[in-house]
């Protein structure tokens, strides 16, 4: 390797940063121990070995890239690396270093390169025309300057050391198979309330389960759909053949993963890859939220206050179509979040019609003991699709879970008998009376919530059963809106119980 601290600035990287690296040559390797002559026609190693080390120190860019020559006949790369883990002090972060890699075609942004990425989750990755390791794409092995891409996603004070080693191995080209993808429409019921989890990491990425597992807790849970979302890698598309049914739809997603937030991309096509390379200030989101549509796809922030390192949702919400307000089990972070989409409703109500932002919640399990469908999204839609279900979601007649055991119905009515439902609005002058009823089961314990642009406005319990209805009127002049909470009992005096179920709102006026 021709070795170089830093070399250049890497174009088109934005402010985030990207740094390349000298160069890995492969020109004059020496055969691997007991390999001997083995490549093309009888020519050179059938195998060739590099290892490159480096340091990286505090304040390093986001992404450093590690350029591999790659000569004609290879048809394996192999890849391993590693990285030191000094101790630091309490409250300092220490060293976390994420890996992938681009091809020949190159790492512009949102460019054809991409070939696969497994952040900190895998040591080791190879990739083959007909095989590779999960996280990344199976695909010809060109010849070429492909680039390895690190990640070093927190550098502790001391830096971080690497080391990477980069295997080539020659022989016959193999052929890709073709991808099957899950259809986008499966039986369903016709025009109904549908089940969902649009939130959920496998093997693909830095999950446990297989996606043959996932799928199976997901009908145990009595879900009627679900979205495979990896982080920043789309391998996980082909992966469900056998696995959809009537009763069990599946779509093609992306967890796009920034370092000032993630965002779960719902229902994308398959195969189309959306980038992750930049931050906020980099004032590239909006062409990344808008891949995300042009590929059929919903923006929904996902976590938008969790505490892990990165994933505080600093894009605004402006190009969101939906705000995930729960997610896995219902904390202090998903209270916060759920606040913040209260006050867009009511920025919503000041601006007069248009778009508004709906809730939806998802598990985001990764592994044992998370809970697929703790929450679940619940979608009125027209019938089991991808189109149908999004469709429902933009428009907001969604209601939020934590399992199937919940069930609820929610509206308001007239005096007159008018009536709307989740995600309406019920037009009526300022004055009129209107009631608010939610009729619930499955929720033994919990107590009942109206919610209103003036906050909680009415609280009842539940029967023991947990199952009965709650009624609460009002009028268009007091709220201009209601949504509704179920609630466990608070275990702290500091918060509110925990979410059982929550609603999207009914609109109030005519305004």
């Amino acid at each position: 390797m021709e070795r170089r601290e830093v070399l250049k600035l890497s174009a088109g990287a934005g402010a985030a940063g990207a740094l390349t690296l000298g160069r890995v040559s492969f020109a004059e390797a020496a055969p691997a121990a007991g390999q001997g002559g083995g490549g093309p026609g009888g020519r050179g190693p059938a195998e060739r070995t590099r290892t490159v080390r480096g340091h990286l120190p505090p304040g390093a860019p986001d992404f450093v890239y590690v350029p591999v020559d790659v000569p004609r006949g290879v048809k394996e790369i192999a890849v391993a690396y590693r990285y030191d883990r000094p101790s630091v002090p309490d409250g300092t972060a220490g060293n976390a270093c994420d890996i992938g890699i681009f091809d020949e075609r190159g790492t512009e942004l949102g460019g054809a390169g991409f070939r696969g990425w497994s952040g900190g989750a895998r040591s080791a990755f190879f990739l083959r025309a007909d095989d590779a390791t999960p996280g990344y794409l199976p695909g010809p092995i060109n010849a070429g300057t492909w680039h390895l891409a690190l990640g070093p996603y927190t550098v502790a004070p001391q830096g971080l050391n690497y080391e990477v080693t980069v295997t080539l191995r020659h022989g016959p080209p193999g052929k890709t198979p073709t991808p099957v993808h899950p259809p986008e429409r499966a039986r369903g019921r016709g025009r109904a309330w549908y089940r969902g989890d649009n939130h959920l990491h496998s093997v693909y990425s830095d999950g446990k389960r297989t996606p043959a597992q996932i799928a199976a807790l997901a009908r145990a849970a009595r879900l009627d759909f679900l979205t495979t979302t990896e982080h920043n890698t789309t391998a996980s598309h082909g992966a469900w053949e056998g696995l959809w049914g009537d009763d069990l739809l599946i779509l093609t997603g992306e967890e796009v993963t920034t370092r000032n937030g993630h965002v779960v991309a719902m229902g994308t096509d398959p195969g189309v890859f959306i980038d992750w390379r930049y931050r906020a200030r980099d004032n590239a989101f909006g062409r990344y939220a808008r891949a995300i549509r042009r590929a059929g796809g919903l923006v929904i922030p996902a976590h938008p206050h969790a505490t892990c390192v990165g994933c505080n949702w600093k894009f605004g919400l402006n190009e969101a179509d939906a705000v995930e307000v729960w997610n896995g089990p219902y904390g202090p972070d998903d209270e916060i979040t759920l606040a913040e989409w209260d006050n867009t409703l009511v920025a919503h109500v000041r601006g007069g019609r248009g778009p508004w932002l709906p809730a939806v919640g998802h598990s985001d399990a990764h592994r044992d003991p998370d809970v697929v469908g703790l929450p679940q999204t619940v979608v009125l839609a027209d019938d089991l699709s991808r189109r149908a279900l999004q469709d429902g979601i933009r428009a907001g007649r969604v209601w939020i879970a934590e399992s199937s055991a919940v069930d609820l119905s929610f509206a308001v009515t007239g005096e007159r008998g008018e009536h709307a439902g989740i995600g309406q609005r019920l037009e009526l002058p300022g004055g009129a009376r209107v009631t608010a009823r939610l009729t619930v089961s499955g929720a033994p314990g919990c107590a009942v919530s109206f919610v209103t642009d003036q906050g909680v406005r009415h609280t009842a319990p539940l029967p023991p059963s947990g199952a009965g209805t709650v009624t609460w009127s009002t009028t268009p002049d007091n709220a201009a809106y209601i949504r509704t909470e179920l609630r466990h009992p608070s275990t702290t005096t500091a918060l509110p119980g925990p979410m059982a179920a929550l609603t999207n709102p009914i609109f109030l006026g005519d305004w």
